[in-house]
């Protein structure tokens, strides 16, 4: 079987290499990277270091609005299948990236694979529901992290096609750790010592455009009494420029973005995650660390459910109080499966699961 796959940003090249090692033994795959979100560290060093396959495709699209962008890329990819003539397509989370390959293959009639399907925060507001539901709606094969995602799909009328295979960034997380403690010198370059910060991440838009919330998320960060260690990416360094916020920072840890080597390195030995990100919610959970998290609802609800993550929206007092007592319990549940979901989705692509 011919499968092409489209990818945008570094996290999807991250969850796809998984499955492309899998893949690649009894298929032939053909990776298109849109090139939706620039990334300096995707060098060759990336590749190599993370054992990922290189793009067969590099569509150069770029950023921009949502719409530009998403015809963009909707364009492009549909020349590549025109050309290749794949017998399905594989897409990933909920990008524009996602959005615009699943469109482009289901106008050729070309059976779309969504892996993370079934995700809802129920927020229709943001960009990424709208680009998952939409997607879940085009594709023939939807292999879903949890039993949630399940569920959320038979509450839309998806059964057929459905299946329960366990989060592909569960594996990732669990190979690339083995190969983080062999080259990851982040800790000793910043002289941290294992347990002793807090490790933070702003980037989502409902935070970062509006600037009530991240001046109160800035606040409850200036106020933490553990050293807090924030990977700052340049668009939001500016955005805390601008409206002259840079004085909440002065005793946090601002670093330039880092690798990934080094980031599930910095998750997995800090004391407690506050973040905005969907996928450091889940490497918060794979790696036993308490994960706070400064959103009003979350995709990975069941992280909540058993309690290793808290809501605490852009709310300076509880941002404080859960740094302060927030406590998981001891058990933890393999909610996201058994780290193997890669060869659980190839397997059943392999069925003939894909019409």
């Amino acid at each position: 079987m011919k499968i092409a796959t489209v990818v945008g940003a570094r996290p999807q090249f991250i969850k796809a290499a998984s499955v492309s090692r899998v893949l690649r033994n009894d298929h032939q795959e053909i990776l298109i990277h849109t090139g939706q979100h620039y990334d300096t560290n995707m060098s060759d060093i990336f590749f190599d270091e993370l054992h990922i396959p290189r793009p067969d495709f590099h569509l150069g699209i770029g950023s921009g609005r949502h719409g530009a962008q998403t015809g963009a890329i909707l364009e492009k990819v549909e020349e590549v299948l025109i050309r290749e003539t794949p017998d399905a397509l594989l897409v990933y989370g909920d990008t524009n990236s996602t959005l615009a390959g699943a469109l482009a293959a289901s106008k050729l009639h070309i059976p779309v694979i969504h892996i993370e399907a079934g995700l809802r925060s129920f927020n229709r507001r943001m960009p990424e529901e709208i680009n998952r539901v939409l997607t879940d709606h085009l594709s023939s094969c939807l292999s879903c992290p949890t039993e949630t995602a399940v569920k959320n799909l038979k509450a839309e009328g998806i059964t057929e096609g459905v299946s329960q295979d366990g989060d592909v960034m569960y594996d990732a997380f669990l190979y690339n750790l083995e190969l983080a403690k062999e080259r990851s010198t982040i800790l000793q370059t910043l002289n941290l010592d294992p347990k002793s910060y807090i490790l933070c991440t702003i980037h989502r838009a409902e935070n970062t455009d509006d600037p009530a919330r991240l001046t109160q998320i800035l606040k409850a960060l200036a106020k933490i009494s553990t050293p807090v260690v924030l990977p700052l990416h340049p668009r939001t360094r500016k955005i805390v420029q601008e409206l002259g916020l840079s004085s909440l920072l002065e005793k946090v840890k601002v670093l330039e973005p880092v690798g990934y080597l080094d980031m599930i390195t910095l998750e997995a030995q800090s004391q407690k995650l506050l973040t905005d990100s969907g996928g450091v919610q889940k490497e918060a959970y794979f790696a036993a660390v308490p994960c706070i998290t400064m959103r009003d609802e979350t995709e990975w609800v069941e992280t909540v459910d058993v309690g290793w993550n808290r809501l605490t929206g852009a709310d300076e007092e509880k941002i404080l109080e859960a740094v302060e007592k927030f406590s998981p319990p001891a058990d933890r549940p393999g909610i996201f499966g058994d780290g193997q979901a890669a060869e659980h989705i190839v397997a059943t692509l392999s069925k003939g699961l894909v019409r």
